[in-house]
């Protein structure tokens, strides 16, 4: 199936020389689809030019005069940037011209912006940023909230479980389980904050809204031991960090030993085929791409620094997102829960 996704190309740590590359590949892959590619015309025309797009009826391209930078503070890109390439790419999606948002841009900006434009959906207070992190069952295991809110309550936590299942459903996930972060697997372990979300959690269970697990500590992300796994901005952000370095660090120490000696150079030939298999289950590129969930409207986060190999697979978790219509999968999940649950599994605060 086609998809229509309005591309940010001026974001991130390189800009068109990286995004277009993208956007020809995703095309390649998915001839179907179409882009409107958003981005300051001086740097991007030549490069359309010299890539052959500029005349492809699957590409339009729409001007901005200005790019949000990965220093500018929110207000700057609320309020003084009007006519960037972030929100003019996010209101191709908000006037139903695109299907979904890329952009490798100031995620603190694009998340304010998306939400300004956008808006959330019914009940949702914080929309959270979702990516999928690999396991070892090779599925990968989707992770909530990765940076948009450090300080969570209990009802945020069980927000995003609600629309972590909406999201791994629409990816094929019949029924994702989903496991609440914790520093032990027993009830009585956490914060007061953790408690009160497994106690909402274990009531939307009961009601069959979503499928708790229980409790899952920090090396269950990487056993997949749950679908997915819920938790607060902060410690998302960090345990997402984490394993990116802690992937880049294995991989050059390997890199180190097979090249240390004209001995370990001769078994690097023969131990290649497993080291390209190991090197591309533990590459974070092919996970890049992370999901604004709770909103009115798809928006993909690709990180900054991704290369054209990255930035295409974030272009493809926003088409596989179209696909999966997440918005309205969590529309309908927000809705009858909104009209059946009674006091502590409500999705609001009482007032």
């Amino acid at each position: 199936m086609s998809s229509t996704l309005a591309v940010d190309l001026m974001g991130g740590d390189h800009g068109p020389k990286v995004t277009l590359p993208a956007c020809v590949q995703f095309l390649q892959a998915h001839p179907d689809s179409r882009l409107i590619l958003v981005g300051q015309a001086e740097a991007v025309m030549p490069l359309l030019e010299s890539l052959r797009l500029k005349n492809d009826a699957r590409i339009e391209f729409v001007a901005a005069s200005e790019v949000v930078t990965s220093d500018d503070p929110v207000e700057v890109a609320l309020r003084r940037k009007r006519d960037s390439s972030m929100r003019r790419a996010i209101e191709q999606v908000r006037d139903g011209r695109a299907q979904a948002c890329v952009s490798a841009g100031n995620t603190g900006a694009l998340m304010a912006l998306a939400r300004y434009l956008l808006k959330t959906l019914l009940d949702i207070e914080r929309p959270a940023i979702a990516t999928y992190l690999p396991n070892q069952k090779g599925e990968g295991t989707l992770m909530l909230d990765l940076g948009a809110n450090v300080d969570c309550e209990p009802l945020h936590l069980l927000q995003f479980a609600v629309m972590g299942t909406a999201y791994a459903a629409a990816g094929g996930h019949a029924q994702p389980t989903v496991g609440l972060l914790n520093i032990g697997e027993e009830v009585i372990k956490g914060n007061d904050t953790i408690k009160r979300a497994a106690e909402l959690l274990r009531e939307a269970d009961a009601l069959g809204r979503l499928r708790f697990y229980g409790n899952v500590e920090g090396n269950d992300i990487f056993k997949g031991t749950t679908d997915i796994v819920v938790c607060d901005g902060f410690v998302g952000n960090v345990a997402l960090k984490t394993s990116e370095g802690l992937a880049q660090m294995l991989s050059g120490m390997i890199r180190e030993e097979f090249t240390r000696t004209p001995l370990s150079k001769l078994m690097a030939l023969f131990a290649m085929p497993v080291l390209k298999r190991f090197r591309k289950r533990v590459d974070h590129r092919r996970y890049n791409g992370a999901a604004l969930l709770g909103l009115r409207g798809l928006v993909v986060k690709s990180h900054g620094s991704a290369d054209a190999f990255g930035f295409e697979q974030a272009l493809l978790r926003a088409h596989e997102a179209v696909q999966g219509d997440v918005v309205r999968h969590t529309e309908r999940i927000l809705e009858v829960m909104h009209e059946s649950s009674p006091t502590g599994a409500a999705l609001v605060p009482a007032s």
